[in-house]
């Protein structure tokens, strides 16, 4: 759960830190479900070589997504009563789950993601009415090119034109000065609302480093917004514990999913 200083951060600056979200076992888990993603081959690089269309040898931004449709685990996070609570605090307690994904970025060949405002792709009414959560699944460093965000930079909605060191995000042009670095430790965990802008940066080490990524959005504002196609009732009158979208319970599974993936 928040601390009322927490909320009250993501309320006035547009997002909150909660450095220990989750504890070692359940990284365990999350990292043994990216080796096997990876073991599979279940991702891609999005990165180009600056024309948006050729895919680069030498710069690396590898996605995975979506991640429900992949893994239980990943399915079942969301209906973490943690995470519930949390997103329930920011953004009200009737939501749903739009978005699940992972960027690994490989040592010395991880490229970042450039600066740019959520909102931008899900064209939410209200920004605020929808909270990403940033979770990483290594130590996040300024070395290894951690999140970055840009306090208040919700406030303003930026023109994002097209990205073309990646085959299909968008970007924005901000004054870095403003940006506040974010280092966690794995498992911790970043909430940002979908006006806040954000970026992560190159990884200069030589040990790889990946972020989990859910985007939450209030049901009130789902009417309208985009990409919200197999969004999940989570919390809320409509919630039926992932029944109605999954055709099974996934609320209360959590646990026993963290369990199957570390053996305990």
């Amino acid at each position: 759960m928040l601390t009322p200083a927490q909320v009250q951060h993501f309320r006035e600056y547009g997002y909150a830190i909660a450095p220990t979200l989750f504890n070692a076992a359940e990284v365990a888990a999350m990292r043994a479900e990216l080796a096997r993603f990876k073991q599979e081959g279940l991702g891609r690089n999005v990165a180009t070589v600056g024309d948006g269309v050729t895919h680069s040898d030498t710069e690396i931004n590898y996605q995975i997504i979506p991640l429900n449709d992949k893994s239980s685990l990943f399915r079942a996070l969301p209906f973490c009563p943690t995470v519930i609570r949390c997103v329930g605090q920011l953004i009200g307690p009737s939501f749903v789950r739009q978005l699940d994904q992972i960027f690994l970025k490989p040592g010395r060949t991880g490229a970042g993601t450039d600066w740019h405002q959520d909102n931008a792709y899900f064209q939410a009414a209200d920004p605020t009415a929808g909270t990403a959560l940033w979770i990483a699944l290594h130590d996040a460093t300024l070395e290894n090119g951690t999140l970055h965000v840009i306090p208040n930079s919700h406030r303003q909605r930026f023109d994002h034109e097209r990205d073309m060191t990646s085959d299909h995000h968008i970007h924005m042009q901000v004054d870095e000065s403003q940006a506040v670095a974010v280092p966690l430790p794995a498992g911790g965990g970043v909430f940002f609302n979908y006006g806040t802008a954000h970026a992560t940066k190159r990884n200069n080490t030589d040990h790889e480093r990946a972020g989990l990524a859910y985007h939450f959005l209030s049901t009130d504002f789902v009417s309208g917004a985009r990409l919200v196609q197999g969004a999940v009732h989570v919390s809320g009158p409509q919630a039926t514990g992932g029944l109605a979208e999954y055709g099974e319970k996934v609320a209360g599974s959590w646990d026993v999913e963290v369990q199957k993936l570390i053996g305990g």
